[in-house]
């Protein structure tokens, strides 16, 4: 390094963890206790990427091929997250979902999803018809659905507090503002530099490496070593960017009789859900996301945009035909971190581990559901108990 820092400090945790969005925090809340866990973040809160820029959905696991690692911790996930939600009073709602198949011809693709989802062992499916569909979503205009009634929806904020809170009271420590910048294998572990905006520099020595690093996962395991393309000893991890971006419904006319999750049947590529419409737990409906791939290296703006609303309009009214142009406004957007590029099939999560380091790659949707059976999965490979 060329410059001398202003301060320097050293610091050692039995693990480490880069990244403090659901996953990275989860993973200290059940891993601290018995070892000493920090959690090293370059911004100056935790979740100010992904976690905080999504829906807010509690998934069921409806969508994946039963022997993908999604299927599994998105499932365990649901049941986990619904109980840490009720012993930390996270506000969360069993909301239910319903998956439509707007039109007739599409009602053999909803009763594939329904067959897929029951071999993934999801609980609590009903089809219904279009009858009972308007019983119980008068607006909604469709040919059949999926109801899916352990989906529902949760605080992300809230419960990424609550992560905090359970690390801390287990002895973890969180270093905000501290972004990596060089890691070096060393025996018996690792050696960790971060800096801070004023130059503090702090050198983290540790037995054990965890990359739950989201959008940057790519990025911290090639300062790890690894090589993004993989090799003959390690996967390839190299990821993409895509982008979605949310319209929020500011007429509560228009949505105040849905009482449910709103999804079309997904793409055929699955590199989204198709535009839906979510609830929040104050009453606000949005639409979207929808699915943007972006360049190699485009910087990552949050910047609400008015440019897609004719689009969102349009999937919307698929089902709710009610909807005017006036009802919609931009909202806010986040980035997803894929395994997968345009046209390709969508990509499992990726862990793995070597000699101590394990990386999370592609930690997408349903990251935030599967977060606690990430964290068990995580403590398991490594041969650690969890809490």
């Amino acid at each position: 390094m060329s410059e001398t820092p202003s301060h320097e400090s050293s610091q050692h945790a039995d693990i480490v963890i880069i990244g403090a969005g659901a996953i990275g925090l989860a993973l200290a809340a059940t891993l601290a206790g018995p070892r000493s866990v920090a959690v090293l973040e370059r911004h100056v809160s935790f979740g100010r990427e992904t976690s905080s820029h999504g829906s807010g959905v509690i998934h069921a696991g409806l969508y994946y091929p039963p022997d993908w690692l999604k299927t599994r911790l998105c499932t365990e996930g649901n049941q986990l997250l619904y109980r840490w939600a009720q012993t930390y009073l996270v506000r969360h709602a069993r909301t239910g979902k319903l998956v439509l198949a707007v039109q007739q011809d599409e009602l053999p693709a909803l009763e594939r999803l329904h067959a897929g989802a029951q071999a993934n062992g999801v609980p609590d499916l009903q089809m219904l018809s279009a009858v009972d569909l308007h019983s119980l979503e008068p607006d909604v205009r469709a040919a059949g659905a999926l109801f899916s009634s352990s989906s529902g929806i949760i605080s992300p904020l809230e419960l990424l507090a609550s992560y905090v809170e359970a690390a801390h009271e287990r002895g973890a420590i969180t270093a905000f503002s501290s972004e990596v910048v060089h890691i070096e294998r060393r025996a018996g572990g690792f050696r960790i530099v971060t800096t801070m905006p004023q130059g503090e520099m702090t050198i983290w020595q540790a037995e054990t490496l965890i990359n739950a690093a989201g959008l940057w996962a790519d990025y911290v395991g090639a300062l790890a070593g690894y090589d993004p393309d993989g090799d003959e000893h390690h996967p390839p991890f190299r990821q993409t960017v895509n982008r979605g971006r949310y319209y929020e419904l500011t007429n509560r006319r228009a949505t105040s009789g849905v009482k449910h999750l709103l999804y079309p049947l997904p793409p055929a590529d699955r590199s989204g859900l198709g535009v839906h419409l979510t609830l929040d737990l104050d009453g606000n409906a949005r639409l979207g996301p929808d699915t943007q791939w972006l360049p190699t290296g485009s910087r990552l703006d949050y910047t609400a945009e008015d440019d897609r609303r004719d689009e969102f309009l349009a999937a919307a009214q698929r089902y709710l035909p009610s909807l005017t142009a006036g009802d919609l406004a931009p909202g806010k957007l986040g980035y997803r971190p894929k395994l997968s590029g345009p046209g390709e099939p969508a990509r499992d999560f990726l862990i793995w581990q070597h000699e101590g380091y394990v990386h999370l790659g592609g930690m997408e949707s349903p990251g935030l559901t599967a977060s606690l059976a990430i964290a068990s999965y995580v403590g398991e490979m490594l041969g650690l108990k969890t809490a």
